[in-house]
């Protein structure tokens, strides 16, 4: 591929995201414009110190370790605090990185809500789904066994992979967003495991946000045309 060639790709695929994140990071402190963000990891980093301590670790696995064998309640209620309890068979600097640099750059283009309810929405599809694949058995092909129930389910990953389908589809980065699907396609076909099954959920649930979105855009540049001399609608 040529250079020429190569940055004309490069600019119609993530050109729109780069010029979201420039404007709204212009003229302020990178800290500055990404307190959620910050806040996340400071939460993550604690999170990992206090349960790698023997007083700690209980207190963690009761506030924010999500069973599939757990009661309904209390997992939901664990939920949101699951996202920020890196699991302890990885890395924690790879959890610190995912929320840094998807979270980031979800929160100055997408802004702080929007960004939370996108990696809720993500997060809970998993957690959701693993309860529905126990209940299906192995024999079915969205399944699992009866040994996932007891797998605690933590981290940020689901969020993440859902985030960042998220914003391809939304700033027209869709090869980005293809890669990330394939990519957790494989996974799932290689390894086999929960955390790959829960991904697949996380996106096709991000999936259902996207089409609801462009629905919701579509009506509102339909009404914003009908109505003469006024401005669109936002939605």
């Amino acid at each position: 591929m040529r250079a020429d060639t190569l940055s004309r790709w490069i600019r119609a695929e993530w050109g729109a995201l780069y010029l979201a994140v420039r404007r709204v990071s212009a003229g302020r402190r990178w800290w500055a414009a990404l307190p959620m963000t910050l806040g996340a990891v400071c939460l993550t980093g604690l999170v990992q110190v206090v349960q790698n301590q023997p007083w700690g670790y209980q207190a963690v696995q009761d506030l924010g370790a999500v069973r599939a064998e757990d009661p309904l309640g209390p997992a939901l209620a664990r939920t949101p605090l699951s996202l920020f309890v890196p699991a302890l068979d990885l890395p924690v600097w790879g959890a610190l990185a995912q929320i840094l640099v998807v979270f980031g750059i979800a929160e100055l283009c997408l802004g702080r809500w929007r960004t939370l309810v996108v990696a809720y929405v993500a997060t809970l599809a998993g957690t959701l789904y693993a309860r529905v694949g126990i209940a299906l058995g192995p024999d079915h092909p969205i399944g699992l066994p009866a040994s996932d129930a007891r797998v605690v389910d933590t981290g940020p990953s689901a969020a993440v992979v859902g985030l960042a389908v998220f914003l391809g589809w939304r700033y027209g980065a869709y090869v980005t967003a293809a890669v990330v699907i394939v990519a957790i396609v494989v996974e799932v076909v290689l390894k086999d495991n929960l955390a790959g099954k829960e991904h697949l959920a996380a996106i096709a649930a991000v999936l259902v946000l996207c089409a609801v979105s462009a629905v919701r855009q579509r009506r509102s540049r339909a009404r914003g045309g009908s109505t003469s001399g006024a401005p669109p609608i936002q939605s």
